[in-house]
């Protein structure tokens, strides 16, 4: 237990960008666009706010803000692509990843040498004298518990209010949402926009708190696995935080293991999370009757008004 409740409670940490971009992902998904670019609005979203912070001398705040922005302003490009000219939704995210790796690392090259203070834990009184669980769900910083929240949001707004019943209707049945009066293509903007501006958020966590400085490629794959979040989570927010903390955990504990001096390559152990997501993936394929009844009917599908 005394080495467990460390990576634990670090797991909390390391889930958290993966809770924004599945969430944003989630979100697009369920309003029928598939958007592979994660990655990429991820990367220009951690050197967008790493670049505020630094710029401005502001703290973190300022750098998710930044973040968001940019991240969101990646998504409207991707979402011109795909929405207005109908591209496909597939490649044009793959483009978006690869504009991003290459944009991030050339913008980037200027700030190597910085470091930032980053967010200290909050200490929530009594709750965080409680054994075990004490330090490890009442001693975060608060993007964490923003993290949290955000899951409650999302989830209440699909599911409870006249906005996620239009944005699922979207995700379902665009012709059918288009006929009733609904405006399918802004709904769809809209939605993507958000997706954009979570991954941002979810980058510039990487680079101004959790490791608060700029590393070319820092997100190491974690687009990718919020992708896989999204389909292993059934498009569910409340299963995508499992998720995300059973990925983060992982994550923590390769790093456990390195520190403890284990016997096993270190290559192997970095490639633990990715395997994982596999594993998941895998078993997750056995049962497709789960997926498709969660599937968005439209999902990846252009939708052009009057055609």
């Amino acid at each position: 237990m005394e080495h467990l409740i460390p990576v634990f409670a670090a797991a909390f940490g390391a889930a958290a960008p993966l809770i924004f971009a599945g969430l944003g992902e989630l979100i697009s998904e369920r309003a029928g666009v598939m958007n592979l670019g994660v990655e990429g609005m991820m990367l220009i979203g951690a050197i967008a706010g790493f670049a505020a912070c630094v710029g401005t001398g502001q703290g973190p705040w300022m750098g998710l803000m930044a973040g968001g922005l940019a991240g969101a302003g990646a998504a409207f490009l991707f979402g011109f692509l795909t929405l207005s000219l109908a591209a496909n939704q597939a490649a044009s995210g793959l483009a978006l990843t690869i504009f991003g790796i290459g944009l991030s690392a050339f913008v980037g090259q200027n700030y190597v040498s910085y470091s930032l203070p980053g967010l200290k834990a909050v200490t929530i009184p009594l709750l965080s004298d409680i054994p075990v669980l004490g330090p490890i769900l009442f001693h975060q910083n608060l993007v964490v518990y923003l993290s949290l929240a955000s899951v409650a949001l999302v989830s209440w707004v699909l599911y409870r209010t006249r906005v996620g019943l239009i944005l699922r209707s979207v995700g379902e049945s665009p012709e059918s949402a288009h006929a009733i009066g609904t405006p399918v293509l802004l709904v769809r903007y809209l939605a993507v926009m958000f997706g954009g501006a979570m991954a941002g958020i979810a980058g510039a966590y990487l680079s101004t708190i959790y490791t608060p400085m700029w590393i070319q490629n820092m997100t190491a794959g974690r687009g990718w696995i919020a992708v896989a979040l999204v389909v292993f989570a059934a498009w569910k927010p409340w299963r995508l935080l499992l998720g995300a903390y059973l990925f983060g955990g992982v994550t923590i504990l390769q790093f456990q293991a390195q520190g403890l001096g284990i016997a096993v390559p270190s290559e192997l152990l970095s490639a633990l999370p990715y395997l994982a997501t596999v594993v998941v993936l895998v078993v997750i394929s056995r049962n497709p009757r789960t997926l498709q009844l969660n599937h968005p009917g439209s999902l990846g599908k252009p939708f052009i008004p009057g055609q």
